[in-house]
């Protein structure tokens, strides 16, 4: 058997309905998915409030239900584009298709000659991680736009607070 394994980079912060949506379209396709954490090592931030590792549970735990083996790994930025396939590549199980939207990673693996696929976007402008983001700061609805086991995830790590706090939103002069 020839197994087919894809790669699927994202920041998510969070990871949202969007995400859900490329994920299962890909799992139609492939035996494995490597999902690649990007931004890892940024956290606690406007723009990168989770955790690596609190994104491995948002992950896990919104796709329980899904018929596809996966792994959610992350990856450090490394600011080196002409290494970056193969930095990834050095931290992840082979795979034969990288499946992205983001015009750079294109052009990274199309130089390292893998394979590209760009996934349809699922509600662009609602599902996206800048506009959730913007909806926890405003004290709009968001939980809507993620899987119900992320904002479980976001509420026990008291994630609303924690984004308030870093964007400086939360009301206390520090």
């Amino acid at each position: 058997m020839n197994m087919k394994r894809a790669f699927y980079i994202g920041r998510f912060q969070p990871f949202h309905l969007g995400h859900y949506s490329v994920i299962t379209s890909i799992a139609e396709e492939v035996d494995e998915l490597i999902i690649g954490i990007g931004s890892a090592q940024r956290t606690h931030e406007a723009n990168n409030p989770f955790t690596a590792g609190e994104r491995v549970m948002m992950i896990r735990h919104a796709l329980e239900d899904i018929d596809v083996h996966f792994y959610a790994l992350p990856i450090d930025d490394i600011q080196q584009n002409p290494v970056w396939v193969s930095y990834v590549t050095s931290r992840t199980p082979p795979f034969d298709t990288a499946y992205t939207n983001n015009p750079l990673v294109i052009e990274l693996f199309e130089e390292a000659e893998i394979t590209v696929k760009q996934p349809p976007m699922y509600l662009r402008e609602q599902h996206s991680g800048t506009e959730i983001r913007r909806r926890m700061l405003a004290d709009e609805e968001w939980k809507h736009l993620v899987p119900d086991a992320v904002a479980d995830v976001i509420d026990e790590i008291d994630g609303v607070r924690r984004l308030k706090r870093v964007s400086g939103t939360d009301g206390f002069d520090y």
